[in-house]
C-alpha cells in the first residue's frame, strides 16, 4: 500500500498532473488597411514629473505624483502633395510646396512611466480615477511641452534639410522648399 502511495505521489509531481493547463486561442481579423504617407521628421522623447491634487472641503486632499515618459513626433503628410505643388521657375530652379507640418502622435510609454505616490484615496475607485486622470493629463502635458519647444518649427527645418539635397541630387536643379 505504501508503495502505491509513493508511486502515485511520484507520478503526480513528475508529470505535473496537479498544475492547471492554460490554453489560449486567438482569431485575428483585419478591420481595414490604410495607406500612410506621413513622413516623421522629428521625435521628442521627454520625461515630466506631474503632481495632481484634488482639494476637498471635508475629506483629506487627494494627491498623485507621476513620472511620465513618452514621445511626440512631428511629420508631414506626403499624400497631400500633388503635381501642382511642384513649380518649375526655370530650367535650373524648382519650388516644392509641402503641406504644413503636424503632430503625428503623442505616445505615453507605460513601461517607463510610473506612479510614485498616491495619498488621500480612501476607496479603490478613487485610486483608479486618480491614475486614469493623471495618465490623460500626462499626454496633454507632453503635447503642450513639445509645442512650447517648437516641434512644428523643427519639423519644417528638418523637411528642408532632408528634401533639398535629395531632390537636388535627383533632378540636378536648385530646389526651394516652401509650405502651404
Amino acid at each position: 500500500m505504501l508503495i502505491l502511495v509513493i508511486a502515485g505521489w511520484f507520478l503526480y509531481y513528475r508529470f505535473e498532473l496537479g498544475k492547471p493547463k492554460t490554453i489560449i486561442t486567438d482569431d485575428v481579423m483585419v478591420e481595414h488597411i490604410m495607406d500612410i504617407g506621413r513622413l516623421e521628421l522629428v521625435k521628442y522623447a521627454m520625461k515630466d514629473v506631474i503632481e495632481r491634487k484634488e482639494l476637498r472641503l471635508f475629506l483629506p486632499d487627494q494627491r498623485v505624483l507621476f513620472i511620465a515618459a513618452g514621445e511626440v513626433a512631428g511629420c508631414i503628410d506626403l499624400t497631400k502633395v500633388s503635381a501642382k505643388d511642384i513649380v518649375r521657375h526655370s530650367t535650373d530652379s524648382v519650388t516644392l510646396y509641402l503641406p504644413e507640418p503636424e503632430i503625428c502622435y503623442v505616445k505615453l510609454d507605460h513601461k517607463r512611466s510610473k506612479v510614485y505616490d498616491i495619498s488621500g484615496a480612501w476607496l479603490p475607485g478613487d485610486t483608479q480615477h486618480m491614475v486614469e486622470g493623471v495618465y490623460k493629463l500626462a499626454e496633454q502635458k507632453l503635447l503642450k511641452n513639445a509645442q512650447e519647444m517648437n516641434i512644428l518649427g523643427k519639423t519644417k527645418e528638418n523637411a528642408s534639410v532632408i528634401f533639398k539635397p535629395m531632390i537636388t541630387n535627383i533632378t540636378g536643379v536648385k530646389v526651394n522648399i516652401a509650405f502651404r
